[in-house]
């Protein structure tokens, strides 16, 4: 159990900013699955009732924050469903870490795609149907790049780390 405690979050991190990356969307079943393996492991992260309250009170508040973002356009559904769910797993102890450095590399990121965006690409790159789509300067960023990356780095500091810490 340990393993799935340290495994699951970081890979759906993982799963998610390459997914985004290579086709702007996160896939609902990664949030779903996320959410319910959230449920699925509590027990074995020691969480009592009023944490896991907490928790999913935490995963609400961004789901419609992030609701409202995509309201205005400012990301996509998919992220705002990917930080709702990352919200949920962190809880309202990392929540502000999370967004803090969510936000500094999401701004990193958006730089980093409008400088791409002023390249000339070669034209085997311009072959590649994900990397034209990231090169058009209409096109989106790819947030939940920022979002896994920001959630990897707070994982180390998760009630879910420590669990599986003092566990092994």
């Amino acid at each position: 159990m340990n393993m799935l405690l340290l495994a699951v979050f970081p890979l759906a991190m993982i799963f998610g900013a390459v997914w985004d990356l290579a086709t702007m969307t996160i896939p609902n079943v990664l949030t779903v699955a996320l959410a319910a393996m959230f449920f699925v492991l509590v027990p074995f992260a020691g969480l009592g009732w009023e944490a896991v309250a907490l928790h999913a009170g935490a995963g609400l508040l961004m789901l419609i924050v992030g609701m409202a973002l995509f309201g205005f356009g400012w990301i996509g559904g998919g992220d705002a469903k990917f930080v709702a769910a990352i919200a949920l797993w962190l809880g309202w102890s990392d929540l502000p870490a999370y967004l803090i450095v969510a936000s500094v590399l999401g701004g990193a990121l958006t730089l980093l795609m409008l400088w791409f965006r002023t390249l000339p690409l070669p034209l085997f790159m311009l072959k590649r149907e994900w990397i034209a789509r990231l090169h058009e300067r209409r096109g989106g960023i790819p947030y939940g790049v920022a979002l896994g990356a920001a959630g990897l780095f707070m994982f180390q500091h998760s009630v879910w780390f420590e669990a599986a810490a003092q566990a092994a």
